[in-house]
């Protein structure tokens, strides 16, 4: 039945989401980490999500189509941004030059992204309780 597909659809978007959740936690965690080469340091990393529909047989309706959608991370991509460079000479991860590398996680960002998150969660969560309200109180209706 395609009633029961909403479940699907907010399930795989609160899937994505915990993903997303998930990275931006790794991505927090990592923040202050220093390396003695840029190419070595923690860079961010985000999910990448795709929508997805599931192979259709001719003749469908776009209701139809738009219940046998999914949400799908189909990869984890790291940032392209270039590590901060930081003078000093004291600390033992500096290199030769005395610079150490800090990761480019931008904390705001990050913070930023893990509110969206939650909120999308929380979203798809409600989509979900509403559904299951509103298909309870329709048995109900049977049973007058």
């Amino acid at each position: 039945m395609a009633l029961f597909n909403i479940f699907n659809i907010a399930g795989s978007g609160m899937s994505a989401e915990s993903v997303r959740l998930n990275t931006v936690a790794s991505n927090l965690a990592n923040a202050g980490s220093v390396s003695s080469n840029p190419n070595t340091v923690y860079k961010a990393r985000y999910p990448v999500f795709q929508a997805v529909q599931s192979a259709l047989a001719g003749g469908q309706s776009l209701t139809t189509q738009a219940a046998n959608a999914s949400v799908a991370v189909t990869g984890i991509v790291q940032s392209n941004a270039p590590a901060t460079a930081r003078y000093e000479p004291g600390n033992p991860m500096a290199d030769a030059k005395g610079y150490v590398y800090a990761s480019n996680v931008n904390v705001v960002q990050q913070m930023v992204d893990m509110i969206s998150a939650s909120r999308s969660y929380q979203n798809d969560a409600q989509v979900m309780n509403t559904s299951k309200t509103l298909m309870v109180d329709t048995l109900k209706l049977a049973q007058i």
